[in-house]
């Protein structure tokens, strides 16, 4: 086995376990609901194929939906972020003919390309999760408030994260 797919089932088995056992429990005011196993979604590598990401994004919010009790939201949000992946990646600017062994981080893209593309995927994952929460368009105040606080949260967990565990380029 590839030592790089060995490092991904691992992450997203702690990511789902760090979901669902911690940040399931963080809701400050209803309003920040933190989902860092996006960030299994963020790190797959450039090379895998589309249908691969798809199914792998089905798991982890399949995984989340499991111990959450969410009913399928996490799956259809985490769908629509892998979805959207490989345009974000032609759109934030991902080099056409990158070697082998980059990885969608900060220490390989740069800042400036992680946080963009981060951004844009949290985002619509975030916004597709709030609307199915929601259900309707009554309080769209309310999602729109939740969308841009939990987005940011987020955000700023995937950033970190991604520092303190990002691999060092020799």
């Amino acid at each position: 086995m590839n030592n790089t797919y060995g490092k991904d089932i691992l992450r997203f088995f702690l990511l789902i376990a760090l979901q669902v056992l911690l940040l399931d429990h963080v809701n400050l005011g209803g309003y920040i609901n933190p989902n860092l196993y996006v960030f299994f979604i963020l790190l797959l590598p450039f090379e895998v194929p589309g249908w691969l990401l798809l199914i792998s994004s089905f798991m982890i919010g399949l995984g989340v939906d499991l111990f959450s009790n969410s009913t399928g939201l996490h799956a259809a949000a985490s769908v629509f972020m892998a979805y959207l992946r490989p345009w974000v990646i032609r759109k934030a600017g991902a080099p056409a003919d990158y070697e082998g062994n980059l990885k969608p981080g900060i220490a390989d893209m740069g800042f400036r390309w992680f946080l963009s593309y981060s951004a844009i995927l949290i985002l619509a994952h975030h916004l597709v999760l709030a609307l199915l929460d929601a259900f309707r368009f009554a309080e769209a105040g309310m999602i729109f408030i939740r969308l841009i606080i939990s987005s940011s949260f987020t955000l700023m967990l995937v950033i970190l994260s991604e520092y303190l565990f990002m691999r060092r380029r020799k």
